[in-house]
């Protein structure tokens, strides 16, 4: 049966690395029997450019109508002066919130030929590998009531609701503790019990769900000690599940332990395991339209699409291999470039990867 995967270009330099990642699915389409249809729409920025709103209905409904997203990403500086909720970072929320993309899985992987690239010592991160679960439909992003308001004395005060119901928590909890089962079987759920009541349940909760998974060595870490351990010593860390804002801190805090968040794809699931799939990093709309991006965290987010949605997890690991192939031949994009090795365009690396496919 064929399968529909909506592409979302998006803003900045998703027009260019999700070019790449097309190329790498019409290679597989055409030579290795991928059944897939492409279809594709308007998002962020660019969709409030032609429709005045960053998620059309349009493409609200191809996502829903799709077996996976596919995303670049959103956002640029000339946005910022709009309100609120027209800004494009609505339209990725909207799209989390409509098709319940409630887990978010970024894998944090130090492949052995960039460990020059980090910025940590070799011997802190060599190996690293590390699966960050983050909670994506709830918490303090969706939380209400928000806003700003102006008080009796005339001053203006931001509020933001930082909110989670037992049911959110076990249903993300279960999610880590199935992937911990995939895995090293260890489990840190990190929170700030000791000061927000929220995270206080959040850890409860986690606890109840670890009794129905013996296997599972579960931890508890407040999120500022997380952060610390993730620079210091990261490879105590096998999967680590948390809220959506501290989940988005930390996964890019990560993101640089492998020496460029250019290297780092993420898959967003619902309970049925469709999903929308980007790179973790921004739009970057300071290098965008130079073909310099590095768009291996887009590919590689294809190859967890295919393996997550699609069914099709040979193929994702001969993506993951080219991947490997094109690192081993010193190919490298500005980010990730190191003496002795060569450096390469946008375009330039996207085609080596699909050279790569056929070793």
């Amino acid at each position: 049966m064929t399968k529909k995967i909506l592409v979302l270009p998006g803003d900045g330099i998703g027009p260019e690395i999700i070019a790449e990642a097309v190329k790498v699915l019409e290679k597989l389409r055409a030579d290795f029997n991928l059944n897939v249809e492409l279809e594709s729409g308007l998002v962020g920025g660019a969709a409030y450019d032609e429709h005045a709103t960053p998620l059309p209905e349009s493409t609200l409904r191809l996502a829903k109508q799709a077996d996976a997203v596919l995303l670049g990403a959103v956002g640029a500086p000339k946005y910022e002066s709009l309100d609120i909720s027209v800004r494009p970072e609505k339209g990725l929320l909207g799209l989390r919130a409509e098709l319940q993309l409630f887990s978010n899985l970024r894998p944090a992987i130090l492949y052995p030929q960039l460990v020059h690239a980090s910025t940590l010592k070799p011997d802190v991160v060599s190996g690293l590998d590390i699966m960050i679960v983050r909670e994506l439909t709830g918490g303090i992003y969706f939380g209400q009531p928000r806003g700003v308001r102006t008080l009796e004395n005339g001053e203006r005060q931001g509020f933001n609701t930082l909110v989670y119901s037992e049911s959110e928590i076990q249903r993300i909890g279960r999610s880590a503790f199935d992937i911990a089962m995939k895995r090293n079987k260890r489990l840190c759920s990190v929170d700030k019990a000791n000061v927000l009541e929220c995270t206080e349940l959040w850890r409860e909760v986690m606890t109840e769900i670890a009794k129905d998974y013996p296997e599972v060595e579960l931890s508890h870490m407040y999120v500022d000690n997380a952060a610390m351990q993730l620079v210091r010593a990261p490879k105590q860390f096998d999967v680590v599940v948390t809220t959506n804002m501290f989940g988005d801190i930390l996964s890019d805090a990560a993101a640089m332990l492998t020496g460029s968040i250019g290297m780092l794809p993420s898959a967003s699931l619902d309970a049925n395991g469709k999903g929308m799939y980007e790179p973790i990093h921004g739009s970057a709309p300071d290098i965008a339209g130079k073909n310099v991006a590095n768009p291996l965290a887009t590919l590689l987010s294809v190859a967890m699409m295919l393996r997550y949605s699609l069914d099709e997890s040979a193929l994702a690991d001969k993506i993951e291999a080219a991947v490997n192939t094109v690192l081993d031949q010193g190919l490298r994009t500005a980010d990730i470039q190191s003496e002795g090795t060569q450096l390469a365009s946008t375009s330039e690396m996207g085609d080596a990867v699909i050279a790569a496919l056929n070793v």
